[in-house]
């Protein structure tokens, strides 16, 4: 299909589980509603983001996939003839986590999961302390309306992760989030760092030319220490943002995506049909020293 529309949900979270999956379906009703034929909720939406401390206690907020929320949101997608993207704390086995994204296909078949890749480690996103890295490799998904490619935040920053998705078929890169901004942080630098975060993105979309969908949570956490900057936005194969929501407020948006602009931008601009994969070798290495 040429054409597609996306709907991004941006929306702030508590620490009630079936509280926030009552929202996000909310959510998805009135996106489909609307003609929305994919929906993406953004990452760990069932719960508060739990990262900012090192808590036992906060595995036990994982759950298998499938599981119960993954079954819930099969039977809504199959309901409501969407696709739904949705960013789950796994429980692979005892003592083995994962931070990953599922993906229902419109009829509610269960695609298979992303988990994912690059996992951080700084103040307030202590990821490592309760995910193993994702082991599936990167992943694209051939859904009803679209073939989808799936990273998970912290994957973002990585033009190699953007790079080998699109390269086995992406048509669009979707990125479930959660950053915010440290309150004792100053402006200049809550500026600094989301246009870092976009930019990194734009850029994937235009060396790929495909379209990338990056959807945020909003709201104060961390007993007002962080504010999620919300800023989900929808950038087309150059670049160009679509849309961006606002940084405190909870949106629904949706977006129709053109897939045909794909051909058009690397025919016009062939980065594809240049690159010197004879070259590349050493980008396999953690890093080049000088002899």
């Amino acid at each position: 299909m040429p054409k597609v529309k996306v709907a991004l949900v941006q929306m702030s979270c508590t620490s009630s589980k079936e509280e926030n999956l009552q929202k996000a379906i909310d959510k998805a009703r009135d996106a489909a509603a609307k003609g929305a034929q994919i929906v993406c909720f953004q990452e760990l939406f069932t719960s508060l983001y739990f990262c900012n401390e090192e808590n036992h206690d906060n595995f036990s907020i994982a759950e298998t996939i499938p599981g119960p929320s993954s079954n819930i949101l099969s039977a809504l997608a199959k309901e409501l003839g969407v696709v739904i993207i949705a960013s789950l704390f796994e429980k692979r086995a005892q003592g083995l986590y994962h931070n990953t994204t599922v993906v229902m296909d419109a009829d509610g078949t269960n695609m298979g999961k992303y988990r994912k890749m690059h996992i951080p480690d700084d103040p307030s996103f202590y990821e490592k302390f309760y995910f193993t890295p994702g082991d599936l490799g990167y992943k694209v998904f051939k859904t009803k309306f679209a073939t989808i490619g799936i990273l998970i935040c912290w994957d973002q920053w990585y033009p190699e992760a953007a790079r080998i998705t699109s390269l086995m078929g992406a048509e669009i890169l979707f990125y479930p989030t959660a950053i915010g901004w440290a309150t004792s942080q100053d402006e200049a630098t809550n500026i600094e760092q989301h246009n870092a975060w976009q930019t990194i993105q734009r850029s994937h979309a235009v060396a790929n030319a495909v379209h990338v969908v990056s959807v945020n949570r909003v709201g104060m956490e961390q007993d007002g220490a962080m504010k999620f900057w919300g800023g989900s936005f929808v950038s087309n194969p150059f670049g160009t943002v679509l849309y961006e929501a606002s940084d405190d407020k909870e949106e629904l948006h949706i977006e129709e995506l053109d897939l045909s602009e794909t051909d058009r931008y690397r025919t016009h601009w062939p980065f594809l049909r240049d690159r010197r994969i004879d070259s590349y070798q050493p980008i396999t290495k953690r890093y080049i020293d000088e002899d």
